[in-house]
């Protein structure tokens, strides 16, 4: 018997408070391992009005000016203006931080196998934390994403398309979106709902009246944003589709002055838009040997290639590691009932051809050293809009270089069964 449900996935753009906070802490980050590649990062932001506060651990040999990058980050977001009541050239920013607890350097430094006397030089850096990391993917988009984050993020980035590009001027930089998706079999078949939440200018031209500029938003927005991004996909907005725009009737007053922002609250965003579980730990901010990002991105590696490999439509990776120790804890593959083979058969082929300590995370995606051709900018670029499935980045969790050696490691376990 057929199942039909409605899954919906959210996102918010580059100016939203929290987002803010996220590029902040991530440019610091891309700063620091610039000049020092071994640098301890954590870094916390906070924003509201004419405030910005840089908090957290760090602890680098670099030399770098604090306030400047928030300045500039800020500016490139797009809060110029002082009739925002947040500025990159007059607001505050205040500077309050420590250097990475010694408890924790000493178990980062020499993890446990390393002090056991481990011959392995992948056994050398312990984890920078304790605690549980999920991967994801699936088959219903190219990206092998779930649809409904995939299309929020779409609509999301057009939105800092158009505002950028002087297309539709009038937009300022917050904005959340929001996507609903019907699915039948657990196959999206239908777009049921489809909200726009956007920052605008108090009046569009000589339009005045609140009624009329939302229903000329309104209008800009269905040509100009939401049609493109449907333009290459197979479903489609129709007639039975809602389409919601600011449904309070007004957005001009927002960024941190509606609202405060803190690094780390996007996390659903971040990943999969709820559709696949979260460990809970915010990547923003944290140099690779915190698992709780390193680890995140190596499961998404995994989970990625078993279904690139054609071996599920969906597939789950988690991972759990204890402070101070190189080695996983714990892993686990879920193909959902999707697989061609075993979960448990999959596991064996995890465990035995990808590498999912700290050191050896770090060294296959070159997490420290960051990519000349990028001019430095690496974390600060999936501060916003998601840091699985970007088809805009070339990031290297989201390769499938081992989808093939998958798929023949598990054709011949076939053969021997």
């Amino acid at each position: 018997m057929s199942r039909r449900y409605l899954f919906t996935s959210e996102s918010v753009t580059e100016g939203h408070p929290d987002k803010i906070c996220d590029q902040i802490s991530d440019t610091i980050l891309d700063i620091l391992l610039a000049q020092d590649p071994t640098s301890r990062v954590a870094a916390e932001v906070v924003v509201n009005t004419g405030l910005v506060l840089i908090t957290g651990e760090i602890t680098s040999k670099a030399q770098v000016n604090y306030i400047d990058i928030a300045r500039q980050k800020i500016a490139e977001i797009g809060y110029t203006g002082v009739d925002s009541g947040f500025s990159a050239n007059s607001c505050s920013v205040l500077i309050a931080l420590d250097a990475q607890s010694p408890d924790i350097a000493q178990g980062v430094n020499t993890a446990q196998e390393a002090r056991e006397l481990s011959s392995d030089e992948l056994d050398t850096v312990g984890a920078g934390d304790q605690g549980i990391m999920f991967g994801f993917a699936c088959n219903e988009t190219p990206e092998l994403m779930p649809l409904p984050i995939c299309l929020a993020h779409r609509i999301s980035r057009k939105l800092a398309v158009v505002r950028k590009t002087g297309q539709l001027a009038y937009l300022r930089p917050d904005g959340k979106t929001q996507v609903t998706v019907l699915y039948e079999d657990n196959r999206p078949i239908g777009i049921d709902t489809i909200l726009v939440s956007t920052q605008h200018t108090p009046t569009i031209g000589d339009i005045t009246d609140d009624a009329a500029i939302q229903a000329k938003i309104k209008e800009d927005l269905w040509v100009l944003v939401v049609q493109p991004v449907f333009a290459d996909l197979d479903v489609k907005p129709d007639h039975n589709t809602r389409f919601l725009v600011n449904p309070t009737g007004k957005f001009v007053i927002g960024g941190p002055q509606g609202d405060s922002g803190l690094t780390g609250r996007k996390i659903i965003v971040d990943t999969y838009g709820g559709y696949s579980r979260h460990g809970g730990g915010a990547f923003s901010g944290k140099d690779p040997t915190k698992v709780d990002r390193s680890a995140a991105y190596a499961c998404r590696y995994v989970a990625k290639n078993i279904v690139a490999a054609g071996l599920a439509a969906r597939c789950e990776v988690q991972l759990s590691y204890a402070i101070g120790v190189a080695r996983p804890v714990s892993i686990m593959v879920d193909t959902f009932g999707t697989g061609k083979v075993d979960d448990d058969r999959l596991l064996e082929l995890v465990k035995q051809h990808f590498e999912l300590r700290p050191a050896g995370i770090i060294q296959t995606f070159n997490l420290r050293n960051l990519p000349a051709e990028r001019g430095g900018r690496f974390y600060q670029d999936v501060a916003a809009y998601g840091h699985m499935g970007r088809t805009d980045l070339d990031l290297p969790w989201e390769q499938t270089d081992k989808a093939a050696l998958l798929k023949e490691k598990a054709s011949q376990m076939l053969s021997i069964a």
